[in-house]
């Protein structure tokens, strides 16, 4: 299966748009591109197998159905979305705060104590009504920061959101005040929240000291544990670094596996570089999807395969990869992924992709239902009665219950990103005057740190 070498991409120092081309080496695949003003940059995008041309799924573009800007300067300068945008939304991510409770060396928004003004309530209701006209109410909405849980009104921020008609509302946080009180996430679910993104490195404190500064595991399984007691959704979310913790990989599965149901699933986000550098990052500083999927196969000791995994449904397919287990009783995994399915098949309207995604996280990202709440839903709690049981009757209450979903997501930065990835975006931030940006170029920043969106008007984005 071949697929286009020539896409177009931006200079990480001045942000131009400029071409670009994808150039292979056997399985290996550097994106080249050259600024007239500063010159050649090469960045490893891809490195081994499943190799990039096989890893596709193809989609028809579907324009959004509501676009707040015109496209008059060409992608990436016209972000609201505009009409030539080729998906919907599937999640739209509200920054709530720049503040933060951490101060990790690695983090999208560079957050800290700023003293920037948090937004106030009213303007998150209008951020809301903006995500609603443009995208209607079956969306999946994160709150995000910053750190969302130094907000003392978050769950008035959530009661909003469900006041709103969003059903399903994540909370994406590093744990540090859901560990510190067990009260405060049953008030976040009474208020209406569904699910935790938890920020989770791995299951060792040499990790949790090189990236975010501190020793955090044990933070972070109190975090859990006051979760899943609130019957809050957990989805697990490591940052991977090379060197830092590429070898905990499998660990961190066994760590949610283990702690199924409640932990929902694990999220790998190889790492992206956003901010000041002085030099280039180099391609060992990277780590790339087919590389992190043949860890997991290796270091789960082939509970999980590189085949049990499929491209994306909804962003485009050289951005994430997901797969979907059933934790068995005695302790087997069985996959559920039929990747076959996402490359043999006619293609998907993009549309289309991004219903069927949010459809799928909100079921699956959310705390199962229990016993009693699926009794009401069947009878058999009112007459006293249980279905027949069989093999299949016992596997598919389990699917009901078991299913851990594995995933990852290739954020991009100034040296690695593709306009045609970024054209296919689902992941949208809400801008603070409404729009909706891809989050890659909401948070890409050049090597001097000059942003694209992060803090600019509708009027004054580079191009």
């Amino acid at each position: 299966m071949s697929m286009p070498l020539e896409t177009a991409s931006l200079c990480p120092y001045c942000l131009r748009r400029v071409p670009a081309r994808r150039i292979f080496s056997g399985n290996d695949v550097q994106l080249v591109k050259e600024c007239p003003e500063h010159g050649r940059t090469s960045t490893v995008i891809w490195r081994g197998t499943p190799s990039m041309p096989t890893w596709r799924r193809p989609k028809t573009p579907s324009r959004p159905p509501v676009c707040f800007t015109e496209s008059k300067h060409g992608c990436p300068f016209d972000c609201g979305l505009c009409p030539d945008h080729g998906q919907h939304s599937c999640s739209a991510l509200l920054e709530i705060t720049q503040r933060c409770n951490l101060h990790c060396p690695v983090c999208f928004a560079d957050s800290g104590d700023t003293g920037t003004a948090d937004p106030d309530l009213e303007t998150i209701e209008s951020w809301y009504r903006s995500v609603r006209h443009a995208c209607g109410d079956h969306i999946a909405v994160q709150l995000s920061g910053g750190e969302p849980t130094v907000r003392q009104d978050l769950p008035e921020i959530i009661a909003a959101g469900r006041r709103h008609g969003f059903s399903f509302l994540q909370l994406n946080t590093n744990g540090l005040r859901v560990a510190k009180d067990p009260n405060y996430a049953r008030q976040l679910k009474e208020a209406g929240l569904a699910t935790m993104f938890l920020q989770f490195d791995g299951t060792d404190d040499t990790i949790y000291r090189k990236l975010r500064g501190r020793d955090l595991l044990e933070i972070k399984l109190r975090a859990i544990d006051h979760a899943v007691a609130a019957r809050l959704g957990v989805v697990l979310v490591p940052t991977i670094v090379p060197r830092v913790n590429t070898q905990n990989i499998g660990d961190i599965l066994r760590f949610g596996l283990e702690r199924s149901p409640g932990v929902r699933g694990v999220h790998f986000q190889p790492i992206s570089y956003f901010g000041r550098f002085p030099y280039p990052p180099s391609d060992e500083d990277r780590i790339t999807l087919p590389e992190i999927l043949q860890a997991i196969e290796r270091q789960s000791g082939g509970d999980m395969r590189v085949d049990h995994f499929a491209p994306p449904g909804c962003e485009h397919s050289l951005c994430s990869f997901h797969g979907n287990f059933v934790s068995l009783p005695d302790g087997r995994l069985h996959a559920l992924t039929d990747p076959s399915s996402s490359c043999c098949c006619k293609p998907i309207v993009a549309a289309e992709g991004a219903r069927k995604s949010t459809a799928f996280l909100t079921r699956q990202w959310a705390a199962p239902e229990s016993a009693t709440e699926q009794k009401k839903k069947t009878g058999t709690e009112a007459c006293g009665c249980e279905p027949a049981a069989s093999d299949l009757d016992d596997f598919l209450q389990r699917v009901k219950t078991h299913t851990f979903a594995v995933s990852a997501m290739a954020f991009q930065d100034a040296w690695n990103v593709d306009l045609e990835r970024t054209r296919n975006c689902c992941i949208h931030v809400v801008a603070p005057d409404g729009r909706l940006v891809p989050f890659c170029l909401y948070n890409l920043t050049s090597a001097e740190g000059k942003t694209l969106y992060r803090g600019h008007n509708r009027a004054d984005v580079a191009h």
